[in-house]
């Protein structure tokens, strides 16, 4: 089995420059067709309410209902973007979400306030996270790992995963601050990393197979181990760099130094078992 764990769509393509088929390009037919294709069984959507698109809790929800058995929602809650971002009721907001949508996880894009995870109305969502079982998924850079830390420590039976190998990236130079920053989170058992966005961690975009991210990929795997990591695509937004294929191969096929049978855990099993154990 396999499962992308970082996927997306759209009913109104979000970003610029504007494309000559915005009403399709971002549609969960789409991804089905390139899973189909690439022998993808599942695919997590993180739900995304920007540009164009206010509604995409409710357009995913639709999918999720009429492809049960290929997609699992990651609802919007409270990201970065929206009106209520760190505004009080983030829990009360949060548990709603999970009713409407019956969710196994959410998704959470922060900016730059750190101590927001560790105020009186961070803490009261984890501790809803904990309480509806969800999977938090989280879109944040390094500089947030040291606040993240304390809060899975504070919520062990939280799964935190951080999305696009946590911010790491090959243009940084050694001594590799932020990326030793991500490998210190390994030692907090429920931390988790998404192998995807190849293309964002490269010194080029267009690179493939983005061998320049190999050794960020290889410290990822032997700090945090096979169980804890979980392939992604970024789909569609990756098909600015690559092909959904190539997204795929660049782990499967170029990072040789994973033997197969953890290749088929970070491919699916993982995600798999953290989803069936997800939910209320």
């Amino acid at each position: 089995m396999i499962i992308d764990s970082h996927t997306h769509a759209w009913e109104y393509w979000p970003y610029e420059p504007p494309v000559p088929d915005h009403n399709s390009r971002g549609r969960v037919e789409q991804l089905l067709w390139e899973m189909d294709r690439n022998g993808v069984d599942k695919a997590v959507l993180v739900c995304a309410r920007i540009e164009h698109n206010p509604h995409n809790n409710d357009y995913v929800a639709e999918q999720i209902r009429a492809y049960p058995d290929r997609l699992v929602q990651f609802a919007d809650v409270d990201c970065s973007w929206s009106a209520e971002y760190h505004t009080p009721g983030a829990a009360e907001r949060l548990k709603a979400a999970a009713a409407k949508y019956q969710l196994k996880g959410y998704t959470h894009y922060v900016k730059s306030d750190t101590e927001w995870f560790a105020s009186e109305e961070g803490l009261a969502f984890f501790s809803a996270t904990a309480d509806l079982n969800l999977i938090a998924s989280l879109a944040l850079g390094p500089q947030w790992q040291p606040t993240l830390r304390e809060l899975a420590r504070r919520f062990p039976s939280v799964t935190f995963l951080c999305h696009h190998m946590a911010g790491a990236n090959a243009r940084e130079e050694a001594p590799h601050p932020n990326l030793q920053e991500i490998l210190r989170s390994a030692e907090v058992p429920n931390i988790y990393i998404k192998l995807s966005g190849f293309h964002y961690a490269s010194h080029v975009s267009w690179g493939y197979p983005y061998s320049d991210t190999h050794h960020i990929v290889r410290q990822l795997y032997e700090h945090f181990g096979p169980q804890r990591l979980c392939w992604g695509s970024d789909y569609p937004v990756v098909r600015t760099n690559m092909t959904y294929q190539h997204a795929l191969e660049a782990f499967r096929t170029h990072c040789t130094f994973v033997p197969d049978e953890h290749k088929r855990l970070i491919l699916g099993q993982n995600l798999a078992d953290l989803i069936d154990q997800a939910g209320t």
